[in-house]
């Protein structure tokens, strides 16, 4: 972000100055959009000495002009700070001067500045009768760039901020950038932060900003530009890692949207290898979720023991096919040559759902399958199980993609990795697999990462706690699935946009619900309200009628 401010200044005139003064411009409109009116509000805010405190100063000034009462606590001392941001703070002394020698005997000043620089210092202002009024504070302690704890001074700030929110339960917390004690590059915290109400982040999102679980700390998210063009962003940042939008969905949605003269045949037809017995309710969400998601036909090949109980669970539009068995009744290689011949006619094959993976058999089938490919495939559940660790030789193709979407326990055993380092580096572990096998990675979690062969993450932004279920990876399974038999040139579009859909009809069904009581077949109930959202009238279809007049 340094760099990308300093190119906007060389490259578009555009000074430091300037990007402060719209920063803090961006700010105070996020704060009127998100509490209301600002005129009588008590505001404190609390600065560091770089420049995410000289923001915390324009905004100050700004909340002042605006009729609030505004009193600024800089930790550290004025002689410490440089720049644009000693600029800020010198207008906040000056404006702080004159409001003393206006106001006689105990009226509070207006506008007030402090400089705090020991932790002494700050305990006794933490007693003040300023601090008790506030109605607002607005953390402008640490920006970008922190890559270690907090010292002493500035850990005691955010504590004090986080006791502020949680003794008053009407008041807000405001964070400039990304909450302090937050690494920006990591969403994992590094030591005590701030929990914010709202944070205003500049130009683009930071991974503290997004990913769990760090972003739970941000509270409400406001991107804001403050100057930069997009195609500098674009020429200079250097970053492969993307925030998936809405907007990407609807363009997609548009593209591949039904033509009037649309039949089942054109729509896509996808085969889906999942279920086991006494493991059939995963086959039935994931291919009522494939059906949801558009495709015109969807035929699940199965377990020969397991079809009758699939048939009375499954949606009626399925079709199903018998496959042979092992002797626990999961399907067996011996079944090989008839999936191969069911395979053919198909846009996508789907395979995991229920499967189980226990025996060897099965394995080999699956190895197999996914080895002898001609269409998309797309692997989870025990499908993934089958495959690990994965085998070095077995890569993803333009011709025949390969989709993989585990949750950081399937990705542990496809990588020999354990769960806990999954975790700690999700990004760069869904990037290199995906580069390292020419395979669209899909690492479930807060928040899912899609990450592409050639290089670039995505970061999704929809979905919540209520997807934890049983059954939620079988409808995303089944989503992306079904998306992609529409379009199987676009195999990372339609993933992406399955992601994203998946997500937002579970969002859309906790609004309703609760996450606590949320189920996977309810995150299917709400797969037509999700698409009509982003996707708009043309989701909705148009009736010619004729008129005789």
């Amino acid at each position: 972000m340094r760099e990308i401010d300093r190119l906007t200044v060389e490259r578009c005139g555009i000074s430091y100055a300037t990007l402060m003064e719209t920063a803090g411009n961006r700010v105070v409109e996020a704060i009127i959009a998100f509490a209301g009116p600002v005129n009588g509000e008590a505001f404190n805010v609390f600065c560091g000495k770089g420049n995410n405190g000289g923001d915390g100063a324009v905004i100050a000034r700004l909340l002042w002009m605006r009729g609030a009462k505004v009193a600024v606590y800089l930790f550290g001392k004025m002689e410490e700070t440089k720049g644009e941001a000693r600029a800020n703070f010198e207008i906040i002394c000056r404006l702080a001067a004159e409001e003393e020698k206006r106001i006689a005997g105990d009226e509070l000043e207006d506008i007030s500045f402090t400089e705090i620089p020991s932790q002494q210092e700050a305990a006794a202002y933490y007693e003040s009768y300023c601090y008790d009024i506030a109605d607002c504070y607005v953390d402008a302690l640490l920006g970008t760039g922190l890559t270690r704890p907090a010292n002493e001074l500035y850990e005691s700030a955010i504590s004090q901020i986080n006791k502020y929110r949680s003794d008053n339960k009407w008041a807000r917390v405001i964070s400039v950038d990304v909450p302090s004690g937050l690494s920006s590059d990591s969403g994992h915290p590094i030591g005590s932060h701030v929990r914010a109400d709202l944070t205003v982040s500049f130009t683009t999102p930071k991974i503290g900003n997004i990913l769990a679980p760090a972003v739970e700390a941000n509270g409400k998210l406001v991107i804001a530009s403050i100057g930069t063009p997009d195609w500098l962003i674009e020429e200079e940042s250097g970053s492969n890692l993307h925030l998936v939008e809405e907007k990407q969905i609807t363009d997609w949605l548009q593209v591949s949207r039904r033509h009037a003269d649309a039949h089942k045949g054109s729509v896509g037809d996808v085969l889906l290898i999942a279920g086991s017995r006494g493991k059939t309710g995963a086959a039935a969400l994931s291919s009522e979720s494939i059906l949801r998601a558009g495709a015109g036909l969807v035929t699940v090949a199965t377990a020969r023991s397991a079809q009758s109980l699939l048939v009375t669970q499954a949606r009626t539009e399925v079709m199903t096919e018998a496959l042979d068995e092992t002797y626990d009744g999961a399907i067996s290689n011996s079944a090989l040559d008839r999936a191969l011949q069911l395979a053919q006619k198909r846009s996508v094959v789907a395979i995991g759902p229920g499967l189980s993976s226990s025996d060897e058999s099965t394995r080999a089938f699956v190895r197999e399958m996914v080895e002898r490919r001609t269409a998309p495939v797309v692997i989870d559940a025990d499908g993934l199980n089958a495959l690990a660790p994965w085998p070095e030789d077995l890569k993803g193709s333009d011709e025949a993609p390969i989709i993989i979407t585990p949750h950081p326990g399937e990705m542990a055993r496809l990588t020999n990795k354990t769960n806990a380092e999954i975790v700690a580096d999700r990004i760069n572990v869904a990037h290199d697999f995906a580069t390292k096998h020419h395979v669209i990675t899909v690492l479930k979690g807060s928040r899912t990462i899609i990450a592409s062969p050639d290089g670039a993450v995505y970061v999704n932004p929809t979905g919540n706690a209520g997807m934890a279920t049983a059954g939620s990876g079988d409808v995303l399974t089944g989503l992306v699935a079904g998306l992609l038999a529409q379009r199987p040139s676009e195999p990372l579009e339609a993933t992406i946009a399955g992601v994203y859909l998946h997500g937002l009809a579970g969002d859309l069904a906790a609004n309703k619900l609760g996450t606590r009581s949320l189920i996977a077949s309810d995150i299917i109930a709400n797969l037509s309200e999700a698409m009509l959202q982003v996707g708009g009238g043309e989701e909705r279809g148009q009736t010619n009628t004729i008129s005789t007049i």
